[in-house]
C-alpha cells in the first residue's frame, strides 16, 4: 500500500520529492518551496478565476476581480492550509520552529501555494483542479454572494435600513476547537425575528456571513 505520508488534502503524490519540497520552508537550509510557491500562486489564480467565471455568469469584471482577491488572500489560504494539516507537516529551520513559524499565516499561505504548484507538476492542470477546488468550496459559498453582487451581511444591513429598522446585531456565543483550528458560533439578531439565527464556521467573519444568509432566507419566507 502507498505511504499515507504521500497523501495530503485528499491528493496522493506520485513524486514524493515534490511533496517534500512543497512543505520545506526556506529557513530549513534545504531545497525549499519558494519556486513552487511562485508557480502555485499563478495556478491557483487561474483555477479560482475559472471557477468564478463559470459560477457567476452575470458578474462583471470588477466584481470577479474583487472576489478572486478575497478568495486567495493570505488569511483565507492560511485557514485552508490548517484545514488540510499543513502545519503539522511543515519542515522548518530551528529558529522558525522555536518561534512557532508554522503558525504564521504568511508561512502557511506560502506552503499552500507551493503545494498547489507541486500538485500541478505532479499530475497536470485538470487533476490539480479536481484536487484543489474542493478545498475552497466553503469559501466560494460563504465569503461571497456574487449573484446579488453583495455579501449577505451587506444585503441584510441594507434591508434593515430600507425598512427603517435597527441594524442586525452579531454576537459570538461559542468558540470551540484549538487556537489554530477554531470553530466560531455566531448569533444574529434582527427585529423581525423573535429568535436569534445561528451561523458556525472556522472564522468569525464566515460565521457572521452564514448567520446573515440564514436570516435573509427566513425574512424572505415571511408573509
Amino acid at each position: 500500500m502507498p505511504s499515507p505520508r504521500l497523501t495530503i488534502g485528499g491528493y496522493r503524490f506520485r513524486t514524493p520529492a515534490l511533496l517534500v519540497m512543497a512543505l520545506t520552508h526556506s529557513s530549513s537550509g534545504r531545497e525549499h518551496n519558494e519556486r513552487l510557491e511562485f508557480l502555485g500562486d499563478a495556478v491557483l489564480g487561474s483555477l479560482v478565476a475559472g471557477e468564478l467565471y463559470g459560477r457567476y455568469p452575470s458578474a462583471d469584471e470588477g466584481t470577479l476581480t474583487r472576489a478572486r482577491a478575497t478568495l486567495v488572500n493570505r488569511r483565507t489560504l492560511a485557514r485552508i492550509a490548517r484545514s488540510i494539516d499543513i502545519p503539522a507537516r511543515l519542515l522548518l529551520g530551528g529558529g522558525e520552529a522555536r518561534n512557532r513559524g508554522g503558525e504564521r499565516d504568511s508561512i502557511l499561505a506560502g506552503a499552500l501555494e507551493a503545494l498547489i504548484g507541486a500538485i500541478y507538476l505532479d499530475a497536470g492542470y485538470l487533476t490539480c483542479k479536481q484536487a484543489v477546488l474542493p478545498w475552497f468550496i466553503a469559501e466560494f459559498s460563504d465569503v461571497l454572494d456574487l449573484e446579488g453582487q453583495k455579501d449577505p451581511k451587506t444585503r441584510l444591513q441594507e434591508l434593515m435600513q430600507a425598512r427603517n429598522q435597527p441594524l442586525p446585531r452579531y454576537q459570538v456565543i461559542e468558540t470551540a476547537g484549538t487556537p489554530h483550528q477554531p470553530t466560531f458560533t455566531v448569533q444574529c439578531l434582527v427585529s423581525d425575528l423573535v429568535d436569534p439565527v445561528i451561523g458556525t464556521a472556522s472564522s468569525k467573519k464566515i460565521a457572521e456571513q452564514r448567520a446573515a444568509r440564514a436570516v435573509l432566507a427566513q425574512l424572505e419566507s415571511l408573509p
